[in-house]
């Protein structure tokens, strides 16, 4: 069964593209009240131990971003989870 983006929730997964500490961690994309956006993860590591900054991109028409969701990769598809 193909991976099928329900409202209101989102999947990352690791980023196997990182060149550099500026890009994120883990990539991925959600679906907020019917609009799709792309999500970019940075692991973070402070006082109280690790945690995920993320941030949000409308995806517009005609973009492409090259991450694991865009290339078919599903939840639970050997991934490592945080």
């Amino acid at each position: 069964m193909a991976f099928e983006q329900k409202p209101n929730s989102g999947a990352l997964f690791h980023n196997e593209r990182k060149e550099s500490d500026k890009h994120p961690d883990r990539t991925g994309s959600a679906l907020i009240d019917g609009k799709e956006y792309w999500v970019s993860g940075w692991v973070k590591d402070g006082s109280k131990g690790k945690w995920l900054s993320l941030s949000f991109t409308p995806k517009q028409q005609g973009t492409i971003r090259r991450s694991n969701s865009s290339r078919g990769r599903e939840p639970g598809d050997d991934d490592e989870v945080f």
